[in-house]
């Protein structure tokens, strides 16, 4: 899918979200003699209708500059922009009909989308930890998605699952993933595992990828962690970007959307051979459904290299812990840790004071680890503090962080762990006890 034109984007909420030809889906077919009108029409889709879980893409453009308008028979259940209220926890799905109305040049024809919307699940606390990651270039099936288990509710403690083989793997673009993220949708019942498109073993080596690497991102997603979907393939970065890296993503309640955040080299536009001086920004898009974004952003770009951000919400704060280039006494490639109240916010280098505040500089120096990077970042389910685990990439791989408080960070490494037998970046992401069991069945 190529990389959209400013005409399709779709604003709601503060974000912007594209809206390419999709194949239409299931619902009252449009009619009409105007064959521009009637392909915007059927141009539209709404995603997942028969199971929405979150929500929902309603475009407000369409193919050949058609303007959409849309109409719900009960919007208090799913709003004319998509907001969706579930119904409560062991009520009946809701049944709701959309209405799109496409108008161009002066004629419009409707189009009708019926939708179920299911109730919430039942909250069941945290019990456990699931690892996906992958295992690195020098192993020939590294470069795909593993998945690993804590051994009940230790996040200590770990075993492979499927026999230490990948559980997904890339059939789209280079043919590799690495850097594997996996977020819980707010509601609790849904779960997007998205990656980067980067195959090193057998590829074109580490310079033509940082240059005219993956403009896209592989994305899968399950209700239950057992069941994936197929692999998307999706574009989010324009044509001035080198790669797209270590995508993570955190849903924000404000804009209604999950912020998508990666690492790119950015190159003037008019170096199409990309060959000028750069260094890796953090971008930022949009989504609501991993399937459509904004157009990217940059959201972090401190004056010098800065890749393989995360995030954890803590109170009113977004905690972003990040691998950083810059020089710092004698620590240089560190992990940083900063908060700020928006996640959205973008500092301008050389200006102060920062939105995003400086917590910790340099968190590896203080505990004797050679250099780290890929953080993953999870509060223990027994509220005893905050783990980031960090990959220390030249020597003994990831190491279990621990700290008290994000806030006023007291950094340490237990003597007794056991993590995975070779995980790279990935995330650790707290699950149920029944979660837990069911991939553990699924993946002994």
């Amino acid at each position: 899918m190529p990389f959209l034109p400013r005409h399709l984007l779709i604003p709601f909420a503060l974000a912007a979200l594209t809206c390419a030809a999709l194949p239409a889906q299931a619902a009252a077919p449009p009619s009409a003699s105007d064959p521009e009108l009637t392909a915007a029409a059927a141009a539209l889709t709404v995603w997942d209708a028969d199971d929405v879980r979150g929500y929902l893409t309603l475009p407000t453009t369409s193919l050949h500059g058609a303007s959409v308008k849309w109409t719900s028979n009960k919007p208090r259940t799913v709003t004319p922009t998509g907001q969706v209220n579930r119904p409560a926890h062991g009520r009946a799905p809701a049944q709701v009909t959309l209405t799109a109305t496409v108008r161009l040049d002066h004629h419009q024809l409707k189009r009708r989308f019926d939708v179920t919307v299911r109730p919430l699940p039942e909250r069941e606390p945290m019990a456990g930890y699931f690892f996906p990651y992958f295992a690195g270039e020098r192993y020939a099936d590294g470069e795909q998605v593993y998945f690993g288990a804590s051994r009940g509710d230790d996040p200590l403690h770990w075993d492979d699952l499927n026999g230490n083989k990948p559980v997904l793997t890339s059939v789209l673009g280079e043919s590799g993933v690495r850097d594997p993220f996996v977020i819980r949708s707010p509601e609790g019942d849904k779960f997007y595992l998205v990656a980067t498109d980067l195959k090193i073993n057998g590829g074109k080596g580490w310079g033509h990828e940082m240059r005219f690497g993956s403009k896209y991102l592989e994305v899968w997603e399950s209700t239950d962690l057992v069941h994936w979907s197929a692999q998307r393939h999706v574009q989010v970065s324009g044509e001035q970007a080198g790669m797209t890296w270590a995508p993570e993503a955190t849903w924000d309640p404000k804009l209604g959307a999950y912020v998508v955040y990666w690492a790119s080299n950015l190159y003037a536009a008019d170096d199409t051979e990309h060959t000028g001086d750069t260094y890796p920004r953090m971008m930022y898009a949009t989504t609501r459904d991993f399937r459509t974004f904004s157009e990217p952003k940059v959201w972090n770009d401190p004056g010098g290299g800065v890749i393989d951000s995360t995030v954890a919400k803590d109170g009113d704060w977004y905690y972003r812990v990040t691998t950083d280039d810059k020089v710092v006494g004698s620590c240089s490639r560190d992990v940083v840790l900063e908060r700020s109240r928006s996640l959205t916010a973008v500092d301008t280098p050389g200006t102060t004071p920062r939105v995003w505040q400086l917590v910790d500089d340099c968190v590896r120096t203080g505990v004797g680890t050679d250099w780290v990077e890929g953080p993953t970042v999870f509060k223990d389910n027994s509220g005893d503090g905050w783990w980031v685990f960090m990959d220390e990439a030249g020597g003994r791989g990831y190491l279990p962080f621990h700290t008290d408080s994000l806030a006023d960070p007291d950094w340490s490494l237990p003597s007794d762990y056991r993590l995975p037998s070779r995980p790279r970046h990935g995330t650790v992401l707290p699950v149920t006890a029944e979660e837990l069991a069911r991939v553990r069945a699924a993946y002994p």
